[in-house]
């Protein structure tokens, strides 16, 4: 296209007899601009001939405000000109340079997101996803900063709500979803990737549920695990009663794996999130421990 949009515009007839000269000025000043900023090595000239090409075509960029082509020039690409003579001084030329980050950003932001919909409502559905997703990203975040600082001294009171009354108790199908997975699965499919510390932390702690914390950590290392695979269930339903059989379903927790839909389109796992109260039977104020 560079190599001959000026034989386009040299002699393009105008509304009113009005000259291409503006035009002609202007482009040729931005193309400069574009090959000048290419070179493999600059000098303090090639970058002062950068700059003056660039104030040319403002100079002159008018003339499509004039003509009716454009209402305005208020376009982040033009913006990003601007910056090239610091950015070339700063981190080189501009052959050291990709657009990989903005093309990852535009699979994340968009491309995902979409996939993620029905197809229908498209934008509803893709800024409910993101915002999903941030805050996902937040909360990982916080879960980081509260393993790794001094936050010993610090307590947070989450307030239950109605829920602080409201037991439910777990309704398990007969059979397990699958039958055998093995724990690299686990990690690997289901993001549990410290499955079998926590199972041997829980098998210590239900023997000897008396002991320190010290105590339990040794008993934990020195548990040897028969098996490398365990059933999973992809849902639990809740009842309000102890009594499953004859109580309604009141809640429930579901699991989907990564899949392909009928368009061959890659479908994100889905997992439900559950808060369970440890150590108590029942949920008193704060002192249930999440």
């Amino acid at each position: 296209m560079c190599h001959f949009l000026i034989g386009l515009i040299a002699d393009l007839p105008l509304l009113g007899g009005q000259m291409p000269s503006r035009i002609v000025r202007a482009m040729r000043a931005i193309l400069d601009f574009i090959y000048l900023a290419q070179f493999p090595s600059h000098t303090t000239d090639t970058l002062g001939h950068l700059e003056a090409c660039l104030t040319r075509f403002h100079d002159n960029k008018s003339v499509f405000l004039d003509l009716g082509v454009r209402n305005h020039f208020t376009i982040p690409k033009f913006h990003i000109l601007l910056h090239y003579k610091s950015s070339i001084t700063l981190f080189g030329t501009t052959d050291n340079y990709n657009t990989e980050q903005s093309e990852r950003l535009h699979i994340d932001f968009a491309k995902d997101a979409y996939r993620a919909t029905n197809c229908k409502d498209e934008y509803t559905q893709m800024t409910g996803w993101l915002e999903c997703r941030e805050k996902l990203l937040f909360h990982i975040a916080y879960i980081n900063w509260w393993q790794q600082g001094d936050n010993t001294t610090t307590q947070i009171s989450v307030p239950l709500g109605p829920l602080q009354a409201q037991l439910r108790y777990p309704r398990m199908s007969r059979n397990p979803s699958i039958k055998a997975v093995s724990f690299d699965t686990l990690a690997e499919r289901y993001g549990a990737m410290d499955f079998q510390d926590a199972l041997t932390d829980y098998i210590a702690e239900v023997n000897d549920p008396g002991a320190s914390a010290a105590t339990l950590r040794a008993r934990a290392a020195d548990t040897l695990l028969p098996f490398r695979s365990i059933p999973i269930f992809h849902r639990i339903k809740f009842t309000s009663t102890s009594n499953s059989d004859n109580s309604e379903i009141v809640d429930s927790v579901v699991i989907r794996l990564e899949q392909n839909d009928t368009h061959g389109c890659v479908v994100p796992s889905q997992f439900d999130t559950v808060l369970v109260c440890g150590r108590h039977q029942a949920i008193h104020g704060n002192n249930g421990e999440f």
